[in-house]
């Protein structure tokens, strides 16, 4: 059974830092295509960030440049590093894996990935 689950969220002023942590179970991260996607309220999902089996990683523009997405084999963790935050960056942080293995689809559609967290809220005031 494949269980994602989140942590790291917080609050914090505009400009601070923050890192989510993504550990799963009876799922290899790095074998997979795994994703950060965002919602904040009244709005819809946002794709954030993504990373394949070879550390190919892409980013929305909104957070291209600020945030880094990285995963660590030895720990089967997904990370999302977020510097420079923004107001506009407060929403609930979800994780989320594919099924397919090593590459990911083209673009960040949350339908891709069937796996997902339960979420960390993020909060950032300005």
């Amino acid at each position: 059974q494949v269980q994602l689950v989140e942590s790291g969220g917080g609050s914090v002023q505009s400009g601070g830092s923050l890192r989510l942590s993504c550990s799963a179970s009876g799922y290899t991260t790095t074998h997979h295509c795994m994703a950060w996607f965002r919602q904040a309220p009244g709005k819809e999902r946002e794709g954030v960030a993504k990373i394949d089996s070879n550390g190919y990683t892409y980013y929305s523009q909104s957070v291209r440049g600020r945030f880094t997405i990285s995963a660590d084999n030895a720990k089967n963790t997904l990370y999302l590093h977020m510097n420079s935050l923004k107001p506009e960056d407060t929403a609930m942080y979800y994780c989320s894996g594919s099924i397919a293995p090593w590459t990911c689809p083209d673009g960040l559609r949350g339908t891709d990935f069937p796996y997902w967290g339960q979420g960390t809220q993020v909060t950032v005031s300005s």
